[in-house]
Protein backbone atom coordinates (compact mmCIF):
# COMPACT_ATOMS: atom_id res chain seq x y z
CA UNK A 1 0.00 0.00 0.00
CA UNK A 2 1.24 3.68 -0.84
CA UNK A 3 1.22 6.67 1.36
CA UNK A 4 -2.24 8.22 1.57
CA UNK A 5 -4.15 11.71 2.81
CA UNK A 6 -7.09 10.87 4.68
CA UNK A 7 -9.50 14.09 5.34
CA UNK A 8 -11.53 13.94 7.83
CA UNK A 9 -14.01 16.81 9.90
CA UNK A 10 -13.80 17.65 13.35
CA UNK A 11 -16.54 17.42 15.79
CA UNK A 12 -16.47 21.23 15.86
CA UNK A 13 -17.09 20.86 11.86
CA UNK A 14 -13.92 22.24 10.77
CA UNK A 15 -11.66 20.35 8.41
CA UNK A 16 -8.64 18.71 8.98
CA UNK A 17 -5.80 15.57 7.04
CA UNK A 18 -3.04 13.60 8.14
CA UNK A 19 -0.32 12.45 5.29
CA UNK A 20 0.07 8.44 6.18
CA UNK A 21 2.73 5.99 5.40
CA UNK A 22 2.00 2.80 3.93
CA UNK A 23 2.14 1.32 7.18
CA UNK A 24 -0.43 3.24 8.45
CA UNK A 25 1.55 5.88 10.38
CA UNK A 26 0.86 9.52 10.76
CA UNK A 27 3.61 11.57 8.79
CA UNK A 28 1.81 15.40 8.39
CA UNK A 29 -0.92 16.28 10.43
CA UNK A 30 -2.00 19.25 9.22
CA UNK A 31 -4.17 22.89 10.68
CA UNK A 32 -7.91 23.14 10.85
CA UNK A 33 -9.82 24.42 8.04
CA UNK A 34 -13.11 26.04 8.04
CA UNK A 35 -14.05 25.02 4.49
CA UNK A 36 -13.43 21.04 2.95
CA UNK A 37 -11.88 23.18 0.05
CA UNK A 38 -9.39 24.52 2.20
CA UNK A 39 -8.36 21.51 3.56
CA UNK A 40 -7.96 20.07 -0.10
CA UNK A 41 -5.65 22.94 -1.10
CA UNK A 42 -3.75 22.38 1.55
CA UNK A 43 -3.30 18.84 0.03
CA UNK A 44 -2.67 19.85 -2.84
CA UNK A 45 0.20 22.15 -1.36
CA UNK A 46 1.68 19.07 0.17
CA UNK A 47 2.20 17.12 -2.70
CA UNK A 48 3.53 20.21 -4.57
CA UNK A 49 5.67 21.07 -2.00
CA UNK A 50 6.97 17.43 -0.05
CA UNK A 51 9.76 16.74 -2.68
CA UNK A 52 11.43 19.99 -2.03
CA UNK A 53 13.91 19.73 1.20
CA UNK A 54 13.92 23.17 1.63
CA UNK A 55 10.57 23.10 2.85
CA UNK A 56 11.65 21.25 5.66
CA UNK A 57 11.90 23.38 9.13
CA UNK A 58 14.03 20.88 10.98
CA UNK A 59 12.90 22.20 15.14
CA UNK A 60 12.98 20.86 18.86
CA UNK A 61 10.31 21.19 21.07
CA UNK A 62 10.27 22.42 24.24
CA UNK A 63 11.54 19.26 26.05
CA UNK A 64 13.88 18.74 23.70
CA UNK A 65 11.86 16.22 21.27
CA UNK A 66 12.79 16.59 17.38
CA UNK A 67 9.80 17.42 15.31
CA UNK A 68 9.50 19.13 11.52
CA UNK A 69 7.25 21.51 9.80
CA UNK A 70 6.71 21.87 5.62
CA UNK A 71 5.83 24.90 4.61
CA UNK A 72 4.50 26.81 1.66
CA UNK A 73 6.75 28.92 -0.83
CA UNK A 74 5.07 31.58 0.70
CA UNK A 75 6.61 30.19 3.91
CA UNK A 76 3.03 29.27 5.70
CA UNK A 77 3.42 25.75 7.44
CA UNK A 78 1.15 23.11 5.70
CA UNK A 79 1.71 20.48 8.09
CA UNK A 80 3.91 19.27 11.34
CA UNK A 81 4.60 15.86 12.14
CA UNK A 82 4.85 14.03 15.49
CA UNK A 83 7.11 14.30 18.26
CA UNK A 84 10.18 11.78 17.46
CA UNK A 85 12.58 10.42 19.82
CA UNK A 86 15.74 11.24 18.20
CA UNK A 87 17.10 13.72 15.54
CA UNK A 88 17.73 10.46 13.15
CA UNK A 89 14.05 9.61 13.46
CA UNK A 90 12.74 12.87 12.71
CA UNK A 91 14.59 12.84 9.04
CA UNK A 92 13.31 9.44 8.66
CA UNK A 93 9.78 11.09 8.89
CA UNK A 94 11.34 13.90 6.61
CA UNK A 95 12.25 11.39 3.72
CA UNK A 96 8.91 8.76 3.91
CA UNK A 97 7.10 12.78 3.82
CA UNK A 98 8.96 13.25 0.61
CA UNK A 99 8.40 10.11 -0.44
CA UNK A 100 4.58 9.28 0.27
CA UNK A 101 3.93 12.91 -0.03
CA UNK A 102 3.72 13.78 -4.36
CA UNK A 103 1.67 10.98 -5.27
CA UNK A 104 -0.51 10.19 -2.78
CA UNK A 105 -4.02 9.32 -2.91
CA UNK A 106 -7.22 11.22 -0.99
CA UNK A 107 -9.03 9.19 1.07
CA UNK A 108 -12.46 11.59 2.16
CA UNK A 109 -13.41 10.63 5.41
CA UNK A 110 -15.36 13.92 6.23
Amino acid sequence: MAGKFELKKSKNDKYFFSLLAANGQTILASEMYDAKASALAGIESVKKNAGDDARYLRLDGKDGSPYFTLRAANNQVIGQSQMYASAAARDSGIESCKTNGPGASTSDLS
